[in-house]
């Protein structure tokens, strides 16, 4: 937990939820900051598995995923490729798109693309947009663009946690989320939770610190469009290669209740705010009995480790 991404505050949050968890079941679990100890102590330590409640960068893209894989020391959720992919909403997008699965419409700029490129963005993508950092979690550095005169503001905060700049069609409707878990054709779906926040703001602020968010689980959809949820939302997990556990994010469409996927978490929150505990709780499982079903399912992606010569 902690680590040096711009999450560190809620992957603590996470962690210390995590640990508390597993040892009140009698698990033998310690916490570990890469942040402020080498990963060559959990070689020396010689732990059997790492439940990691990373969050963002080198934490959820693949880099620890990478150094547990050397170490040899199985690890919960997605392995390095999913994770990487996962990470970057582009390269997911792409994924997805090729796969046919539904996405909004998207542009992105490069560090090279100047001020006038930005400002034409809406020509293509419509208003309202989204421009966010592909390679940001918790909705750092999104902003809603209303008109013409924000978008290089919007992309100039974009930037301060990215240089590549996510352009995005907006999707009026409803925002949800579901929470998956297992692997390849075992993986099933939790209960679909539908977000309610303060005029539509699910940011930062209203994601962890404030009680103004409203969550509704059972999601009160139509049967066949949480159907729909679930069906995407189980699609673009396999399609990403993910396994262990994660979180897809998506909305429906109000004007004719189309289902879109937005992103795809691969460590997911596991604070006393987040969505995934909830989706669990409402399937039957405690916090308590989530985390030991994420944790008995730490594996490598490598399955045998050789020495070389």
């Amino acid at each position: 937990m902690g680590g040096r991404s711009a999450e560190r505050e809620i992957s603590l949050m996470s962690g210390q939820g995590v640990l508390a968890a597993l040892r009140s079941r009698g698990v033998d679990a310690h916490p570990f900051d890469p942040a402020q100890q080498p990963l060559a102590k959990l070689h020396d330590a010689a732990y059997s598995r790492a439940f990691i409640a990373l969050h963002g960068r080198l934490g959820e893209d693949g880099c620890i995923q990478g150094a547990l894989e050397w170490l040899g020391i199985p690890y919960t959720g997605s392995g390095v490729m999913a994770s990487a992919l996962c990470m970057d909403k582009v390269m997911t997008k792409r994924v997805w798109q090729a796969a046919g699965l539904p996405t909004p419409r998207w542009v992105c700029l490069s560090p090279q693309d100047a001020r006038r490129e930005a400002t034409h963005i809406p020509d293509d993508l419509g208003l309202p947009l989204i421009v966010k950092p592909p390679r940001e979690g918790s909705s750092l550095g999104v902003t809603k663009v209303q008109g013409y005169s924000q978008m290089h503001e919007a992309v100039e905060l974009s930037r301060r946690f990215d240089p590549d700049v996510l352009c995005e069609e907006f999707i009026e409707g409803t925002e949800v989320t579901c929470a998956l878990m297992g692997s390849a054709e075992a993986a099933q779906v939790l209960p679909v939770v539908r977000i309610e926040a303060p005029e539509g703001a699910y940011d930062y602020q209203n994601k962890y610190f404030t009680d103004h968010t409203q969550y509704h689980c059972p999601s009160g959809l139509a049967p066949l469009v949480e159907q729909q949820v679930q069906h995407w939302a189980l699609q673009a997990y396999r399609t990403l290669g993910c396994r262990g556990w994660g979180r897809a994010d998506l909305m429906v469409r109000q004007r004719d209740q189309q289902v879109f996927l937005l992103e795809m978490n691969t460590s997911p929150g596991m604070t006393s705010h987040s969505l995934v505990p909830m989706a669990a709780r409402a399937a039957g499982w405690s916090y308590e009995d989530l985390c030991l079903a994420v944790l008995a399912d730490a594996q490598l992606d490598t399955a045998t480790h050789s020495e070389v010569p």
